[in-house]
Formats: structure tokens, sequence, C-alpha cells
């Protein structure tokens, strides 16, 4: 039996990059001898276990055989006589596909530290066209490492290409596209991860109402990019810059999918696309089974954001009704967040990047000075038959109060 440090951690060390995890394959061995040992399996039939002390994952050297579609239909042959160059070989990156033995010897026989250098993203054989979801992979390190350098190898792209003309991205489980997905809101260049998806075809099957805002005009003398589909990712680019939250960031990416399917008659404008757009993402949700709290942001941000382009002409009873929608006098983070999707839209313009963003600093002096009521000791000064009426009349006084003193020239 023959141990080796596999995948992630050789490449993130070879690259400099912090290792967090270890994963390894044992070559020779079996699952009994294994479980003889104190380790055990993670799920029935498949072979991988946790190590009885450390806990990190050791699994089989295996081969995989396609026999159905979709990114699970494959038999696995983990018998002993697998060798480490078979094992590696059904691995989706030459960059991940790197073995380090016991004694520190690297073993390379696809190329990886030449891609390393290279800073290519190369598929190791013919068998990544067997797995659709490599497709969303192979973005996702494009995201991950685009601030290294990192490019998807034409052949690898072509690839991707043929995999998404097929009909094989839409066998994948709703579970594993939005674990990717959410994985990529995680990284540094999220909108990589998109225009990605968008190059090689496959958006339009994983994402088809954001797909459907590229080369929909917005008027260029506020959106200078003149394309939502572009507005999307620069958005996403300054959602990733201010914020690692990734509900943040996943609600600036749906944000305006009502725009795809506003009147094209009335083009550049986008007159009510913000309710055109809930339904959308409804689907959205339901289809990728979002989690709660992304759907909810995800929704306000959509049909509230574009009130914060005229916060300083607001009516107070305006402003009090979008701080009741947001929930944000009981969830004042709820409204940190959506605050930050704004700004990352109002960022998100072409030669607006770096303009100040003072809504943010105005909202929430408007809900603190809300706040500041106690509702206790105004009902018991004031009985009245009627509670709702009279916290709302005080709440309007406080938020017109708080206007005049702030003053419309700091918005």
């Amino acid at each position: 039996m023959k141990t080796y440090l596999v995948g992630g951690a050789i490449r993130d060390r070879l690259l400099n990059i912090p290792v967090r995890d270890k994963d390894w394959v044992v070559v020779g061995s079996t699952a009994k001898e294994l479980t003889s040992l104190g380790f055990s399996q993670v799920g029935k039939g498949f072979p991988v276990f946790l190590h009885p002390k450390t806990k990190q994952e050791y699994a089989l050297a295996r081969t995989e055989k396609k026999i159905s579609s979709g990114h699970t239909g494959f038999k696995i042959n983990a018998a002993p006589d697998v060798t480490l160059e078979e094992d590696l070989k059904r691995r989706d990156l030459t960059i991940n596909a790197i073995a380090e033995s016991t004694h520190g010897e690297l073993i390379d026989p696809y190329g990886g530290r030449q891609d390393i250098k290279d800073r290519k993203l190369r598929h190791v054989s013919e068998a990544f066209r067997e797995d659709p979801l490599r497709v969303l992979r192979v973005a996702r390190f494009a995201a991950k490492l685009a601030h290294l350098g990192f490019s998807i190898a034409e052949e690898t792209l072509l690839l991707m290409e043929d995999i998404s003309q097929s009909n094989q991205l839409e066998t994948l489980s709703a579970e594993r596209v939005w674990q990717e997905l959410e994985s990529a809101l995680r990284t540094a260049s999220p909108a990589i991860f998109i225009s990605t998806l968008r190059d090689c075809g496959a958006l339009k099957t994983i994402l088809p109402e954001v797909n459907a805002l590229f080369g929909v005009p917005q008027p260029k003398e506020q959106y200078p990019e003149n394309d939502t589909g572009l507005h999307a990712l620069s958005r996403l680019e300054q959602a990733a810059k201010i914020t690692e939250d990734t509900v943040v960031r996943f609600a600036t990416l749906i944000q305006d999918v009502g725009k795809g399917v506003t009147e094209k008659s009335q083009w550049p404008s986008h007159h009510g696309h913000e309710l055109l757009g809930l339904p959308l993402q409804i689907s959205i949700a339901n289809r990728m089974r979002i989690p709660k709290e992304h759907a909810e942001l995800a929704a306000l941000v959509c049909e509230h954001h574009a009130k914060l382009y005229s916060l300083d002409r607001l009516e107070s009873s305006t402003v009090l009704s979008l701080l009741e929608s947001l929930d944000a006098i009981r969830r004042p983070v709820r409204l940190e967040k959506f605050l930050l999707a704004c700004e990352a839209d109002a960022r998100g313009r072409k030669e607006f990047e770096n303009t100040n963003y003072p809504h943010r600093k105005y909202l929430n002096s408007l809900l603190s000075a809300v706040c500041a009521m106690n509702v206790r000791e105004l009902l018991l000064k004031n009985g009245t038959n009627d509670p709702a009426k009279l916290i709302r009349s005080n709440r309007l006084m406080l938020i017109e109060s708080e206007m005049s003193q702030y003053g419309a020239t700091n918005v």
C-alpha cells in the first residue's frame, strides 16, 4: 500500500497559495484494509475514507467508466491494481493531476507543473467530456485563479463548448449547480465565472435569465457601457471588491433580470423592470434551490434598488415604506447588505467605479433616527386605540427631522 498527497494541496503549494485541505490517494489497498486500520468510509459504496486521527480524506486509486448521463453516471473501479497514473488521468485539469509521494517526490505524468508555469487551465484527457460538471468547475477555477494570470487553454474551451452544445448540462442536479455557483461567488473574480460560462455557451442553460441580458441596451448617459449584461458583470466585480458575502454578490448578479423581458420597442428604457424581474428571480430560486437568505435579498434588491438613485428626493413616507419592506428596523444587517448591493450597482457603471456612495450613510442615519424612538414609552405616554398609526406617524416625524438636519446636499 502506497499513499500520495494529490490535487489542490500540491497545486496551491506550487502557486504559493495557503493550503487549506489535504486529500490523499491510496494505491494497492482495499476498503477492507483501510477500515481495519481505523479509517471510516464516506458514503456507502464510494471508495473515500476519513483518517482516524486527522479526518483528512483518503481515496482508493480508481478509474471511472461512463455508463449513463449526468454527473454521477459512472462505474467505479477501485481495485488494488489501479495505478497512480490511471487515477490521475481521470481528473479534470492537469494542475489538479499532480501527486507527491511520502518521500517528497512529485509525480506529474500530464504536465501540470508546466501548465502552472504557463498559467494555463488544461484538461487532462478526452474523458473530461464525460462529466458535464467540469464545465462549471473549470469556469470556477478561471475565476479563482484569474488574479494569478490563469486562462483556459483553447482546446479545453472548445471541449467545454462541445459539452455545452449537447444536452449534458441539463442533467446536472440543482444542488451541484448551486454549489459551483456559490463557490465561484466566493472567489476574487466571480464575474470571470459568468463570462466564461457565456464564452463556452453554458450560461444559456445554467442561467438563461442572465444570459438574456447581453446585447440588451440601456440609456447610455446613465450606463456608458450600454449593455445590460456587461453592466451585470461590472456590478458583480464591484460587489466582489466591497464584500465577501455571497448573499450580496448573488443579489447583484440577478438584480436586473427583468430588463431582459421589457418591451423591445421601449429600449433602451426599461420601465417596470423591477417588478418584471421578480417572477424570473422566483424561477431561478426554485430551479436552483437557492438558499432562502440569498433569494430574499435578491428579490428586495430587484424591487427596490432604483429608489436609491433618487433617495434625496423621496418623501418620508416612501423612505419609511422602504425601511419596512426591508424589515430594517428589526434586521439592520439586512439593510446593510441591501446597501452594499446598491453601492455595487452604482459603481458598476463605466467611469463611475470610484465615485463616492453617500446613500449608505444617509439611509443608515434615517434608520437610526427611527430606531431611537422608545415605542413602549410612546404608547404609555399617548394611550391610543390605534398604536400602529401612532408609531408610524412618529417615525415619519423622526425621518423628516433627520432629513432636514442631514440635508439633501450630502446625498
